[in-house]
C-alpha cells in the first residue's frame, strides 16, 4: 500500500499541474440570446482579448498553472469569411453554426470567430499567450492529428510546406506518402444530406476516407463524417490488416511534426493530443523527440481510451495520458453510486507504475457535467471526488470552465441538443461561466460558494507540500466495513512530505458518518512516520481536534454528506 513516487516529474517550479480547460468561444461572450441555431450575429461569440490581464490572474488565483485554450486552431465554420481571404466551406459538412474545433481547416491559422480584428488574429492569439505567461501560467493548445476537416486548405502555412493532400495520388487508396485515404473513383455519398441552405450539393469524389476510420463512402449521421482519416503509413484495408509502412518516413510525419513546431515557436508550452491512440506509436516517438530537441520542456498530453496502451504511448514521448477509462469511471460510478468507495483502490493500484503520469478529471468537454440531470444533478455531490482526483497523487489534476460554479450543461443549443454537455458546435453564451471571472456579485451565494470551495482546495494542491509532492499511503485494508468504518461510502489515505502529514477521509454518502480511522503499524515504518500525540486541523473548515497518532489508538471523526475533510497533523 505504500507508494514512493520515483518517476521523473515534468512540472512547472515543481508545483503540481493544475489545467484549466476553456473555450475562448464561449467564455468571454455576453450576448445572452442564446437562440437554437443561432449565427455568430445573433448570438455572440467570446474573444481572446476577453482574457484579459485582470481575468488571467483571477483565473491563476484559483491555482491554475496551465491553461488549455480550446479551439484557437482555425476549423470548420458556418459563418462566412471569404471577405477576409478566408474560404468558405460547405454547410453540409459542418456539425453547427461554429463548427466543431476537432475539424481542422488549416492547421496554421486561428480561428477568426475568436478575433476582434479578424485581420489580426495571430497577433491576437500572441498576445494571448504572453498575457497567459506574465500570468504565471502555461499555454496548451489542442493537437488533433487523426483528422481534419473535408475541406482542409491552409492559407497561411510557411513556405517551406507542403499542404496536406498538395501531392497526394487520388488514383490509390492507400499509398505510404499519400497523406488521405481515398475510396478510388467512388463519390462521398453519407447519409446526411448533402445540400442544406439552398446550396449546390457538397461534392466530393473520390471521396476520402472519414476520421473515425471509415474506409468506405458512406460514413452515417453518428460518424466523424465531417472529418477525413491523416495516413501515417498503415494500410487499414490490405489482406493482412493494418500492415505498417514506416519506411521510408511516411509524407504526413514530416508535416504534422512541422505544425508541432511551428505552434512552439509561437510560445505554446503543451499540446493535448486529440485521439492519439489513432495515430501510431513510432509516429509519437519521432514527433516528441523533434520538438524537444529544440523546446525540452514541452508537454504532451495525450487522449487515450485504452489502458492496455498507456505504457505503450508513455513510451513514445507522452508526458501525460488522460486516465478516462480508469480514475474517471472509477469516480463517476461510485458518485452515483454505482460501486463502492473501496473500489478507488483497485484503480490507482491497475497505473501505480504510471501514477506520475495519469491525468485526472471529473469534467471536460467530451463527458456530462456534475451537475447535470444526467450524471448526478447537483455539483456537491461530486466534492468527495474532488478532494480524492486531486489529492490522491502528485500527478496533474483537470478543471473544465463551469464547473467550479456548477454549470449544468442542459441547454439545448442546437447542433447539440439537451445531453448534459455544454456545446462545441453552436454559438452560445454561459452568464454564470463569464460572471465567474468578472463580476462575481452576479453569480447566486451558492455558485460563490462552490468556486471558493474549488479555489481553496486546488491551492492546497500545491501550497502543501505532503500532497504536492509527497509519498502515499492507502488506509482502505487496515479499515473494512465495520461499524466503525463504512467503506461502501467511506474513503481514507495518508499523504507525507518530510514531516508533513496530510490525512485525507471523504464522504460519498448523503448522510453524515462517523467512523474511526485506524493507521496500521506498516504506515508508521513506510511512511517514517512517529507515534505521538497531534493536533488535527481540518484545512476546509480551520477546525482542530488533539488525538494520537497511533497504531493501537483509531482517529475518530465525522464527516458531512458529499464532503470530505483534510487534516493537517502536527506534532504538539
Amino acid at each position: 500500500m505504500c507508494t514512493v513516487s520515483k518517476v521523473k516529474q515534468l512540472t512547472m517550479a515543481d508545483n503540481k499541474i493544475l489545467i484549466y480547460q476553456v473555450f475562448p468561444r464561449l467564455f468571454g461572450n455576453r450576448n445572452m440570446t442564446r437562440k437554437q441555431h443561432g449565427t455568430i450575429a445573433e448570438n455572440g461569440c467570446g474573444k481572446m482579448n476577453d482574457f484579459t490581464s485582470d481575468v488571467l490572474r483571477r483565473i491563476h488565483d484559483m491555482g491554475i498553472t496551465h491553461i488549455w485554450f480550446t479551439g484557437i486552431i482555425r476549423h470548420s465554420t458556418q459563418t462566412d469569411y471569404t471577405s477576409y481571404g478566408i474560404p468558405h466551406q460547405h454547410p453540409a459538412i459542418v456539425k453547427g453554426k461554429a463548427g466543431s474545433p476537432y475539424a481542422i481547416v488549416d492547421y496554421y491559422d486561428v480561428d477568426p470567430d475568436l478575433a476582434e480584428d479578424v485581420a489580426e488574429r495571430m497577433n491576437e492569439l500572441e498576445a494571448l499567450i504572453l498575457r497567459t505567461h506574465k500570468a504565471g501560467m502555461k499555454v496548451i493548445l489542442d493537437f488533433v492529428p487523426n483528422h481534419v476537416a473535408r475541406e482542409y486548405h491552409s492559407i497561411t502555412n510557411p513556405q517551406n510546406t507542403t499542404d496536406l493532400g498538395e501531392h497526394d495520388d487520388i488514383g490509390m487508396g492507400f499509398f505510404p506518402q499519400n497523406n488521405f485515404y481515398y475510396c478510388v473513383n467512388e463519390p462521398f455519398a453519407p447519409s446526411v444530406p448533402l445540400s442544406i441552405n439552398g446550396e449546390d450539393p457538397y461534392v466530393e469524389i473520390p471521396a476520402k476516407a472519414t476520421g473515425n476510420d471509415r474506409f468506405d463512402n458512406h460514413p452515417c449521421a453518428n460518424d466523424w463524417y465531417e472529418t477525413v482519416k491523416l495516413n501515417y503509413g498503415i494500410d487499414y484495408c490490405d489482406a493482412g490488416g493494418r500492415s505498417e509502412h514506416f519506411s521510408p518516413m511516411p509524407a504526413t510525419w514530416q508535416q504534422m511534426t512541422d505544425i508541432l513546431l511551428f505552434w512552439v515557436s509561437k510560445g505554446v508550452d503543451a499540446f493535448r493530443c486529440d485521439m492519439a491512440e489513432m495515430v501510431p506509436p513510432p509516429f509519437w516517438e519521432y514527433a516528441t523527440t523533434r520538438v524537444k530537441e529544440s523546446f525540452v520542456d514541452t508537454l504532451f498530453i495525450g487522449e487515450v481510451y485504452d489502458p492496455k496502451q498507456y505504457r505503450t504511448y508513455l513510451h513514445s514521448g507522452f508526458d501525460y495520458l488522460y486516465d478516462k477509462v480508469g480514475m474517471y469511471d472509477c469516480l463517476s460510478d461510485v458518485v452515483r453510486q454505482k460501486r463502492p468507495a473501496s473500489s478507488i483502490t483497485q484503480q490507482w493500484q491497475s497505473t501505480d507504475d504510471i501514477n506520475h503520469h495519469m491525468l485526472y478529471f471529473l469534467e471536460n468537454h467530451d463527458e456530462l457535467r456534475i451537475a447535470s440531470d444526467f450524471f448526478c444533478g447537483a455539483p456537491q455531490k461530486a466534492l468527495p471526488a474532488v478532494i480524492v482526483s486531486l489529492m490522491l497523487r502528485t500527478n496533474p489534476f483537470m478543471l473544465y470552465a463551469g464547473q467550479e460554479v456548477g454549470e449544468r450543461g442542459m441547454d439545448e443549443e442546437g447542433f447539440s441538443g439537451c445531453n448534459g454537455r455544454t456545446t462545441i458546435f453552436d454559438y452560445w453564451a454561459l452568464p454564470t461561466l463569464n460572471y465567474a471571472y468578472t463580476d462575481r456579485r452576479r453569480l447566486s451565494p451558492e455558485m460563490r460558494s462552490l468556486q471558493d470551495l474549488y479555489k481553496k482546495l486546488m491551492l492546497l494542491a500545491n501550497d502543501e507540500k505532503a500532497i504536492r509532492e509527497g509519498d502515499f499511503f492507502d488506509l482502505m485494508y487496515a479499515n473494512p466495513a465495520s461499524e466503525h468504518f463504512m467503506p461502501e461510502h467511506l474513503y481514507t489515505f495518508l499523504r507525507k512530505k518530510d514531516e508533513d502529514i496530510i490525512l485525507v477521509i471523504v464522504n460519498f454518502s448523503e448522510k453524515s458518518i462517523s467512523c474511526s480511522i485506524h493507521i496500521p503499524q506498516h504506515a508508521f515504518d513506510c511512511l517514517n512516520m512517529a507515534e505521538q500525540n497531534v493536533m488535527a486541523e481540518d484545512l476546509v473548515s480551520n477546525e482542530t481536534f488533539y488525538t494520537r497518532l497511533s497504531s493501537s489508538t483509531p482517529i475518530t471523526v465525522t464527516t458531512q454528506p458529499y464532503s470530505g475533510k483534510i487534516y493537517k497533523i502536527r506534532s504538539i
